[in-house]
């Protein structure tokens, strides 16, 4: 079954370049997901079959996993797969209900997530205004790489709920998602 993808969705030089971010989230994803299998894989054996010590790998390992968890939502956000439990969907039978309904879920979408967006930019202001960055124990990781990296996919997130929004309100005015299609009505 082809899934048309909201990329597709929007003119070319908006989508292109989100399409090439997909790809590059994907990518993290999987590595990440392969990394940290390999990792508890790799310290099962060395703990409790050898009884070696594995020195500080879940500093390291928590921030792998933290980036590969909040690409994996990015790439959830570009499906429309994450959990929705609007039961005015099912309820609702008139399509200029129903249309109507969907600019509203989508608009509060997007603000609570340019809301998150904007409340990790204030923790991220919080945490440079330290004369040094809080950091972990041991490998001294920065707290603030993961925070960076839970904000750009929560703007990220925001950019798929605004294309989202975007290709919505054009079918509700009748005309192609894309306008690079010169404006004809959509069928």
């Amino acid at each position: 079954m082809s899934h048309t993808h909201i990329t597709d969705e929007l003119p070319t030089i908006i989508g292109a370049p989100m399409r090439w971010m997909l790809g590059a989230m994907r990518a993290i994803t999987t590595f990440s997901g392969f990394l940290m299998a390999f990792t508890f894989g790799l310290v099962v054996i060395r703990r409790y079959i050898f009884g070696l010590d594995v020195f500080a790998y879940e500093e390291w390992l928590l921030a792998v996993s933290i980036v590969g968890y909040f690409t994996g939502a990015v790439l959830a956000s570009e499906r429309k797969l994450h959990i929705n439990a609007d039961i005015l969907g099912i309820i609702i039978k008139d399509p200029r209900l129903i249309w109507w309904r969907g600019f509203v879920v989508l608009l509060i979408e997007l603000l609570v997530t340019v809301f998150v967006v904007y409340a990790c930019y204030v923790s991220l202001a919080d945490d440079f205004s330290f004369p040094r960055l809080r950091a972990t124990p041991v490998l001294r990781i920065p707290f603030v790489s993961w925070r960076i990296a839970i904000m750009v996919a929560f703007t990220f997130m925001s950019m798929f709920s605004a294309a989202y929004l975007y290709v919505h309100i054009r079918q509700g005015l009748g005309l192609s998602p894309t306008p690079d299609n010169s404006g004809e009505i959509a069928e």
